[in-house]
């Protein structure tokens, strides 16, 4: 969201409980975040879980995490299921729709959110933000495979990235799970977040 647009949401929503999300971010402070979905699309893409947790300076939070699972929605499937492993019954006292954005946006405010192809779920929680409370989510998006991209074109021009999540975690020597559920995820988008931001990445063995 630009600035002008920032300023237009914080008027039109200032008598609002709403208002202090379009407030620009001070500090630090990010948010990690993750999502499991029904589907690739991120325009029929349906929520299963959302999780995040909060990064402070070099600092990630990992003892406050937010994990939430909603309602199962009607696309989730087997071939679904397959991807995430989340089924029907597993959903049995899940979140409304409602009650799990307003959920996200009480933990991330108006920090920026980190991740890792994180356009994508973005696109998604903006849909449903719109749809349920009538904005767009406002946070800014780190993406942690540009940043990694970025530093390794720096060193090495013309060389081949693989921008996969367990390659750039193998590259950067972090502990990653290997699980990908939402909560991993998050957590090894944040590993790798700070990793590149107050360390060196190191040139590839191959190069």
């Amino acid at each position: 969201m630009n600035l002008l647009s920032r300023y237009w949401h914080r008027y039109q929503w200032r008598n609002t409980p709403y208002a202090h999300l379009f407030a620009t971010p001070t500090g630090e402070e990010v948010v990690s975040l993750d999502c499991e979905t029904t589907s690739l699309d991120p325009h029929k893409a349906e929520l299963v879980t959302i999780a995040a947790t909060k990064i402070r300076g070099n600092m990630i939070i990992t003892s406050d995490p937010l994990t939430l699972s909603l309602r199962a929605p009607s696309s989730l499937n087997a071939q679904s299921v397959k991807i995430h492993g989340i089924r029907h019954q597993d959903l049995n006292n899940g979140l409304s729709e409602k009650d799990a954005m307003l959920h996200l946006i009480d933990f991330i405010e108006n920090r920026p959110i980190v991740g890792y192809y994180i356009q994508y779920d973005k696109a998604i929680l903006d849909r449903y933000a719109k749809r349920l409370l009538g904005f767009k989510l406002p946070n800014a998006t780190i993406e942690v495979s540009d940043i990694y991209r970025k530093k390794l074109e720096h060193i090495l021009p013309n060389a081949y990235y693989d921008l996969s999540m367990e390659a750039i975690g193998h590259h950067l020597d972090l502990p990653l799970s290997g699980r990908h559920d939402a909560l991993d995820d998050a957590i090894s988008a944040a590993l790798i977040y700070v990793r590149l931001k107050y360390g060196d990445v190191p040139i590839p063995r191959s190069a």
